[in-house]
């Protein structure tokens, strides 16, 4: 920061315009990060590209899943080339961050947000908001016929109208909330049941609302704002949500959230980058911006019109900071029932 103020009081004097001091500082902040991201390029790339207009640093993104990248960062371990990891979910985070693979975060940026969107260890902060619900095909269903808990989910007039994404990593979270909450028999009952009502399998939460709204199943089990992602696209596409009651599994407030990679050598410029995420801008274009439906967490930003408030939104009372310790089991659980192997 030092060298940053002689670098500008030198070009203040030699230039005498505040035009040249400005050209300098840009110059002498210049930098490159690597993003490991588990969100999906349209969603986050236009975020990234304003980052990179406002500051001057280039971004080098790796996308994948959110899994993918938490691996990869494991399997990198001290030597990962990744600056920055930004998560579709918090678990994933709380993971890697087990691993002593994140740095600690400044109080100022934690504070930011809420408690239940911040890692209680201090490695990674939410960044929006999402809430699991039931996309619905409107077309073959009311409201009133959609189940009112996922409980309901294995009864046989469910049978084979039912999507989801397995291999996904918001419902693997979901999975872990619910062996939390719930226990791990009723868990995997719930799982095999589900598969004995032939429950289709997709890649992807974005392939799951199209197959709902194609008619190819009926009922899918994604994120809240997938369905205002698509509809950019397709305006009238025959789906709606369903957010279900208190304290059903089925009504998981999560979060994407994002962390600093220990091993970084620009911790400055990767702090600025997580700082930028928390900005009005940032927040006001996630919770806004053209198909965006995503809860902002900075507090005085509002979310899109039509969402129920996030307080109103009453799922299981879980701290997001112990999906970390509880994801890996639940992900054996789901693949011992053939849902990811």
């Amino acid at each position: 920061m030092k060298k940053l103020i002689m670098l500008l009081l030198v070009a203040l004097a030699a230039l005498g315009a505040a035009a040249a001091a400005q050209t300098a500082t840009s110059r002498s902040e210049a930098t490159t990060l690597t993003i490991y991201s588990g969100r999906e390029e349209r969603l986050v790339k236009p975020l990234f590209e304003q980052f990179t207009k406002q500051t001057g640093i280039e971004l080098q993104v790796r996308y994948g899943s959110s899994s993918e990248m938490a691996a990869t960062i494991l399997e990198e371990g001290r030597n990962s080339r990744a600056d920055v990891f930004f998560s579709q979910e918090a678990g994933l985070l709380g993971f890697v961050a087990r691993e002593g693979l994140l740095k600690v975060l400044p109080a100022s940026t934690l504070a930011r947000v809420p408690a239940r969107f911040r890692a209680p260890g201090k490695r990674w902060v939410g960044t929006s908001g999402r809430a699991r619900v039931i996309a619905y095909n409107t077309s073959e269903l009311t409201r009133a016929q959609v189940p009112k808990t996922i409980w309901e989910l294995t009864k046989p007039q469910w049978k084979g109208k039912i999507g989801l994404p397995p291999t996904n990593a918001s419902f693997q979270a979901f999975v872990a909330v619910m062996r939390i909450t719930s226990g791990e028999d009723r868990t995997r009952d719930w799982l095999l049941g589900l598969k004995a009502n032939d429950v289709r399998f997709y890649g992807n939460n974005t392939q799951v609302v199209q197959a709902v709204g194609r008619g190819e199943v009926q009922l899918g089990l994604v994120n809240h704002y997938y369905l205002h992602n698509i509809r950019v696209q397709t305006p009238t596409i025959p789906v709606e949500n369903a957010f279900l009651g208190k304290g059903d599994p089925g009504a998981l407030v999560n979060c994407a959230g994002v962390g600093i990679v220990s091993s970084t050598k620009n911790s400055a410029a990767a702090q600025r980058f997580v700082d930028f995420l928390l900005s009005p801008f940032a927040q006001r274009f996630i919770a806004r911006g053209p198909g965006a439906a995503e809860y902002p967490l900075v507090r005085g930003v509002r979310p899109r019109p039509g969402l129920p408030p996030l307080g109103e939104i009453k799922g299981p009372e879980i701290n997001l900071g112990r999906l970390g310790r509880d994801l890996p089991p639940a992900i054996r659980l789901l693949n011992e029932v053939g849902y990811t192997r």
